[in-house]
């Protein structure tokens, strides 16, 4: 398995350099939690509430978010609050999410989705299990928000969930500061996300993974969230100058959105200024 990257040094160096530093006290942090990137997820029927084996691992996507949580609380944050940002928005169970986080459950018709909640108020995002985008061809379950979707991209740069979600954070100047999930969407948000600190849960060899014990994965997000928050003054919202434009390519077309143009088979543009508006035009289309 490669190396568990943390911002480019070791797991045994973090530890050494998170004793060394303080924490950064009164932060606020907003942590999206996806399913596919948990440790041990290979197979779609292990992230669908019809799936047998749904239930143990929708407590292993409790258990990193958790993890998630006192890496921050570790690092010196006063409020947190966690967005399931999985399929219907209802896979955390209530009861064994830490219990200093505020949990942000549901389905929504508001552009945010996944992102919903997030404002000028925090300091800081991390996600937790994130997925490589559409196309990603060894990566673990790679989609973009729906199995229709073949590429989405924004102002030429094509993007997974974590970067529209980034981008939607960076409307209110909130950076990116960690992210764990397989290598292959380590490396897509590494290329996006100026310095963020990245954690490798698995090995993507698609269908199948090479995946650390969740044990270990647990300790290595805790870990690696509290080094990313501890000195936040490296992030860079990540954002895009607008206007937006958008080019989504699917596999089954959907109704044209108003204000879109479609502009080859399977492939449609919309181009506004409120990027919000772009995302109300994907998720029409997706």
């Amino acid at each position: 398995m490669k190396r568990q990257r943390m911002c480019g040094v070791s797991l045994a160096l973090a530890g050494l350099l998170l004793l060394a530093s303080a924490p950064r006290k009164g932060i606020k942090v907003f942590i999206s939690v996806d399913m596919e990137g948990v440790a041990g997820v290979v197979s779609g029927r292990e992230c669908s509430s019809s799936g047998p084996d749904y239930e143990y691992f929708r407590r292993l996507m409790t258990e990193e978010a958790s993890a998630a949580v006192q890496g921050a609380l570790d690092a010196g944050a006063v409020e947190v609050v966690v967005r399931d940002g999985h399929g219907a928005k209802t896979n955390i169970i209530p009861g064994l999410l830490h219990k200093k986080a505020r949990l942000l459950r549901g389905v929504t018709s508001r552009p945010e989705n996944m992102m919903l909640g997030i404002d000028e108020s925090f300091d800081a995002v991390v996600f937790i299990g994130y997925h490589a985008k559409a196309g990603t061809e060894d990566a673990t379950l790679a989609h973009t928000s729906s199995g229709n979707v073949i590429d989405l991209s924004i102002n030429g740069v094509s993007l997974p969930e974590a970067g529209y979600n980034a981008l939607i954070a960076g409307l209110y100047d909130v950076p990116v500061a960690f992210l764990a999930g397989d290598d292959w969407i380590c490396q897509q948000a590494e290329d996006l996300f100026e310095g963020v600190a990245v954690y490798q849960t698995k090995e993507g060899m698609a269908p199948a993974a090479l995946c650390l014990h969740p044990d270990e994965v647990k300790k290595g997000i805790r870990r690696g969230v509290v080094k990313a928050l501890r000195d936040l003054s490296g992030y860079t919202p990540y954002k895009l100058q607008p206007p937006y434009t958008m080019v989504l390519k699917v596999r089954k077309e959907r109704a044209l959105y108003p204000g879109a143009e479609k502009t080859g088979e399977g492939e449609f543009t919309f181009s506004d200024p409120d990027f919000l508006k772009v995302m109300d035009a994907f998720n029409a289309m997706k």
